[in-house]
């Protein structure tokens, strides 16, 4: 609360949300001198809103009786946060699957004055965002009744999609504690306690085909990360190789340098042990090629094998 406009439109806001107040609360709250506190409820007075100030010992500010402030009024960092976030909104895929965002932002531009309006309008038309090609999280209406139920740590009953494996393209049903979502590597998730297979599961959001929320409720474990949670999942998720690495470096550089994805870390004497999973370990060996400290393949043999492809191809593409 830096910016004097912030702190103008804070006393309008306590105002507002209290009714009656002090100058000397409204110092406190605003962590200014109470003669400061004046000068700014002068600027309201000059704004045009109707400020009564009692006098004496016991003294306090508060707004006109029956006079109605105008539904919303922003500063310009507030401003900015909307247009950004409605930004956001859109490479997120919320704004592919409904005109909800093009409206949000027609009735904010609609209550903005002219100048605000146009910056608001410049950071549409200018900034981009990298949100990895995302996929809309489907019906809109099954991530806010998701949302609503983790919030209000209520039982769902789902309708999922299988992608891969004998089942896809077939739908199952089963009751789901959701403990949070997340938007990860272009894609929606659920992620929480599935009660048909007896364990934590994340579902994507466009493979969902209802949710419909149930009487019954759960408690959600204590500090539960749903990112976190995520991003482990994905990252010893069973596939064709398991892979262990050991890395001659402290944890904190190996997770700068190696995207979560990849595998788990756990500190090992003199260096990190990560563990993973892949598919294709040629595409492993490029990322280890990459690292800028040295490590041990410990399994399997075959990545070994495709390293030393890897560096056989550099050296071809150097020396040509």
């Amino acid at each position: 609360m830096d910016h004097p406009t912030t702190r103008v439109l804070a006393v309008l806001e306590l105002l507002q949300a209290h009714g009656r107040m002090s100058g000397s609360e409204l110092a406190r709250r605003l962590r200014v001198d109470p003669r400061t506190v004046r000068r700014y409820v002068a600027l309201l007075e000059e704004m045009g809103i109707p400020i009564t100030a009692e006098r004496g010992r016991h003294g306090a500010y508060l707004l006109v009786a029956g006079f109605k402030l105008p539904p919303m009024m922003f500063s310009d960092d507030e401003a900015l946060a909307l247009s950004v976030g409605l930004l956001a909104a859109r490479g997120l895929g919320l704004g592919d699957s409904t005109p909800a965002v093009a409206s949000a932002q027609a009735k904010l531009e609609r209550v903005m004055p002219a100048n605000l309006k146009r910056r608001v309008r410049a950071v549409d038309e200018t900034v981009a965002l990298d949100l990895s090609r995302p996929v809309p999280p489907g019906d809109s209406a099954v991530l806010a009744a998701l949302s609503d139920a983790a919030q209000k740590s209520r039982r769902v009953h789902l309708r999922y999609r299988a992608a891969s494996g004998a089942s896809a393209g077939e739908t199952s049903e089963r009751d789901f504690d959701p403990y949070g979502l997340a938007y990860r590597a272009g894609c929606w998730y659920a992620v929480g306690w599935c009660h048909l297979r007896g364990g934590l599961r994340s579902f994507r959001l466009d493979r969902i085909e209802s949710a419909r929320m149930q009487a019954t409720g759960f408690t959600r474990p204590e500090g539960f990360d749903t990112l976190a949670h995520l991003t482990f999942s994905v990252a010893t998720l069973p596939r064709r190789h398991a892979v262990e690495v050991m890395l001659r470096t402290d944890l904190r550089t190996a997770q700068r340098e190696l995207f979560p994805a990849i595998g788990v870390l756990e500190p090992m004497g003199d260096g990190v042990l990560l563990c993973g999973q892949c598919d294709d370990l040629a595409w492993f060996a490029r990322e280890l090629s990459r690292l800028p400290f040295a490590f041990e393949i410990r399994s399997p043999r075959e990545l070994k094998a495709a390293l030393a492809a890897c560096a056989r191809e550099l050296l071809a593409r150097a020396e040509a």
